[in-house]
């Protein structure tokens, strides 16, 4: 692509006059074609072609000359766009090449929130078409996590009352140790809950009680 060097008064450098040559047109279309959105603080640089490959999307209307959209700009021209940038890139990604790309961390369920806000209609049908079979996977592809936590006597109550995130009660037991809280003598089990989860994310599993003590020792003794 041919560039054309200006001087601080817009003019040509060089003193040759290529303002109506076609190497400075096809330079000056191909410059009009791109695109700067800042996303959440991140910048994203593409084309007017691919924003526009949904004609309905909030992307396309966004580039339209007469766009009914408003949008503000950053110091360096870009629209500005308060959304998360992680979860836009697939959805540029998408109107780029067709395709959907997930990076690991990523859910179906983060870029479908995107996907209708950007109003982009076949990566919505694609994603929830995807969330639908995921949920209708057989048995085979899940499998039930244990963890084996410490609680002390006057802990079971409020612990079992607020699990969350798909974590169930499933055995109570008495691991012996007693303890003096006041002039009560109390004591301390160990809690056996359960989470059933696809098998590809067995071992991410992170423990949502950050109080809770894993006992592998003390389990394996028993």
């Amino acid at each position: 692509m041919a560039t054309v060097n200006l001087n601080p008064n817009g003019c040509p450098v060089g003193g040759t006059n290529v303002v109506g040559s076609s190497n400075s047109i096809h330079s000056i279309q191909g410059k009009d074609q791109w695109v700067k959105l800042n996303v959440g603080g991140t910048c994203f640089l593409t084309t007017k072609t691919t924003l526009s490959r949904d004609p309905n999307s909030f992307l396309s209307r966004l580039i339209q000359e007469d766009s009914d959209l408003i949008s503000d700009r950053d110091e360096t021209g870009a629209y500005l766009i308060d959304r998360d940038p992680r979860y836009f890139a697939p959805v540029l990604n998408y109107l780029r090449h067709g395709k959907l790309v997930l990076d690991d961390g990523l859910s179906e369920e983060g870029v479908l929130e995107e996907a209708e806000f950007y109003n982009v209609t076949h990566l919505i049908g694609l994603l929830k078409d995807n969330i639908a079979r995921r949920e209708q996977r057989p048995a085979a592809d899940k499998k039930r996590v244990y963890r084996v936590l410490q609680c002390q006597e006057n802990e079971l109550t409020q612990m079992v009352s607020t699990m969350s995130d798909g974590w169930r009660f499933e055995q109570l037991i008495n691991i012996g140790t007693q303890y003096n809280y006041g002039t009560e003598e109390n004591a301390e089990f160990l809690c056996v809950v359960s989470k059933e989860c696809a098998n590809t994310l067995i071992g991410r599993e992170v423990e949502s009680n950050d109080r809770a003590k894993v006992l592998q020792q003390k389990g394996s003794r028993m």
